[in-house]
């Protein structure tokens, strides 16, 4: 069977607020407390989807997590009438960020030939430390097939671990022997390093990967004192290409040179300070995209509109158009809910690398399902959530209902 990549999204549930909760996450501090729209972010994550499969890119999903979550609330004897953070805690909706899901090593990777994944603690972050049980109970039924998957319990929580979005895989095609690449921060500065090199190296073992086909690579202070809090909001891989902004790495010319000689077949685009300054490039999320290879071979770059809209990245991305780089095709996506809560289009999605036939269909998306998943948020999802509704009861049983409707329609019951 073909090794192909999928994209799974998140459904971004009917919780979706901004609480503000994320530290070091500017959009979602810079937009706490103003209303958001449930609704309209869950119908944008899936006209991204539907994007994609248009592309012919296959696509895959995951349903949000059971919330408000009120076990969590028990288990920390919350007052839910004066614990505001944490009462909006249990009703994040941040799971539907995927790329935080797990870390994924595809089987030609793996000393076993499986694929492997390691769903995330997110300890450093306690209104999404307790996503891990439900997500862990999503990755087993997805990835049920014990011939081709390898699905692992967190790394312990002394160790910060949030996912793919802090790891990168380079590779000739996606099939192939890859070189898999995990930053992480140093503590320390203005804003938690979320991403510990003690868990990416846990995970590098659990999966059995060859230390000559893996790095480990420090992400720049700036770059996370700037707002960076994963590392795809300054750098994206896909197949032979490395697309980073200039201060993405701590040490940038050892970090090349580490790669390059790994995998010499390697194309590494940098963009300049000069051109679009660290500021610019994660207030716009231009890293954020999703780099794809297309059915004819052509490199695309799925960015959100914020970045189409940007001046000094429009500009970049014109002179890069009109010279001979890999990337060929810029598809910009509207995913502003997301967006305002520090979510592109790479945060949606958590990369796959498998045969479609070893995965539960039930995953998978197609236009039908598409249809019966959008006509149950057009129904039940609410229209907005103003930060005082965190906690009215009428709007947990409401929120409740829509998800459990979700799971019915797409016969997903097991995850009620």
């Amino acid at each position: 069977m073909s090794l192909l990549e999928i994209n799974f999204d998140g459904i971004i549930g009917p919780t979706h607020n901004y609480a503000g909760l994320s530290l070091g996450n500017l959009a979602a501090t810079a937009h706490a407390g103003e209303v958001a729209y449930p609704r309209a972010a869950a119908l944008q994550g899936l006209e991204k989807m539907r994007a994609a499969m248009a592309l012919g890119l296959p696509q895959g999903f995951f349903v949000p997590l059971p919330r408000p979550d009120d076990a969590w609330l028990d288990a920390l004897a919350a007052d839910r009438t004066m614990d505001a953070a944490l009462l909006a805690g249990a009703w994040s909706a941040s799971a539907m960020w995927a790329a935080n899901a797990a870390t994924v090593s595809p089987a030609p990777d793996t000393a076993d030939g499986r694929c492997h994944l390691t769903v995330a603690n997110l300890v450093m972050m306690p209104h999404r430390a307790h996503e891990w049980p439900d997500t862990l109970k999503q990755l087993r039924l997805a990835f049920a097939d014990e011939r081709h998957f390898a699905v692992h319990e967190p790394v312990p929580p002394c160790f910060g671990d949030e996912g793919a979005a802090n790891h990168m895989r380079l590779t000739s095609a996606h099939g192939e022997l890859g070189l898999e690449i995990f930053i992480y921060g140093r503590p320390g500065g203005a804003f938690p390093a979320r991403q510990h090199l003690q868990a990416s190296r846990i995970v590098a073992r659990r999966h059995g990967l060859d230390p000559e086909r893996l790095l480990f690579i420090e992400q720049s202070p700036a770059a996370i004192a700037a707002g960076a809090f994963h590392n795809d909001v300054v750098a994206v891989a896909n197949a032979r290409v490395l697309l980073a902004h200039e201060e993405a790495f701590a040490d940038r010319e050892r970090a090349y040179a580490s790669i390059r000689e790994k995998l010499p077949e390697v194309e590494i685009v940098t963009v300049p300070a000069s051109a679009v300054p660290l500021a610019e490039a994660v207030r716009s999320y231009l890293f954020n995209g999703q780099l794809v290879t297309l059915s004819d071979g052509e490199m695309a770059l799925v960015i959100p509109n914020e970045s189409w809209e940007s001046v000094p990245v429009r500009r970049w991305f014109d002179t890069m158009l009109a010279g001979n780089g890999p990337i060929r095709r810029l598809i910009p996506v509207d995913v502003r809910q997301s967006m305002a809560n520090g979510g592109g289009p790479a945060c949606l999605r958590l990369r796959v690398v498998a045969a479609p036939a070893t995965i539960d269909p039930r995953f998978l998306l197609d236009e039908r399902k598409a249809d019966l998943i959008e006509r149950t948020i057009a129904r039940l999802w609410p229209e907005k959530l103003a930060p005082e509704e965190i906690g009215n009861p009428k709007l947990a049983r409401e929120v409740r209902r829509a998800r459990a409707a979700l799971l019915e329609v797409i016969n997903l019951n097991e995850l009620v």
